[in-house]
């Protein structure tokens, strides 16, 4: 696992790449799965969560267009924090947000099959199986294609049959 040491400075560094690295770096981290730890400097302490929490916040402040937090729902999150027996949130969310990722990977794979097999793009790659087994074809005549439905010409399959003869 990365570690990322934050320094009081409030600075990061990847200990693995041994380079200072922000906040949008971790971000690419994250976004590639690359799991990694950050801990402060002097004491060890693990601040992995605040630093994921002002991720998010950086997030959420970059673009109001991608927002994930309402004020509704921020309220409604502290208001959880104060409940006496706090509803088991924290699972929930994981589960449901790990649930919503892996449907949207599938549908954009799904989306992208679909839009590969149009009518223009199946048109398009048989175009181009048409045009590799014809220059093939031009470019060596008598050799089978790479399905082997070439069939020799009359002349070159005279000439092999004389290939095979021993000389006298």
């Amino acid at each position: 696992m990365r570690v990322i040491r934050k320094y009081a400075n409030r600075r990061l560094y990847d200990t693995q790449q041994s380079r200072y690295v922000t906040l949008e770096d971790l971000r690419r981290l994250i976004i590639e799965e690359e799991p990694f730890k950050v801990e402060d400097a002097k004491s060890g302490e693990d601040l992995t969560r605040t630093i994921l929490l002002s991720i998010i916040i950086e997030q959420e402040q970059a673009d109001s267009e991608a927002e994930v937090f309402s004020n509704d729902l921020l309220a409604q999150l502290i208001r959880v924090y104060d409940m006496t027996s706090p509803l088991p949130l924290s699972r929930y969310l994981e589960q449901g947000t790990q649930l919503m990722l892996e449907q949207q990977k599938r549908l954009q794979s799904q989306w992208k099959q679909a839009m590969r097999n149009t009518p223009l793009e199946f048109m398009r790659e048989l175009t181009e199986e048409n045009m590799r087994f014809w220059q093939k074809t031009l470019n060596q005549p008598g050799q089978a294609d790479e399905s082997g439905d070439a069939e020799p010409h009359e002349e070159d399959s005279s000439d092999a049959s004389n290939d095979n003869k021993p000389s006298s």
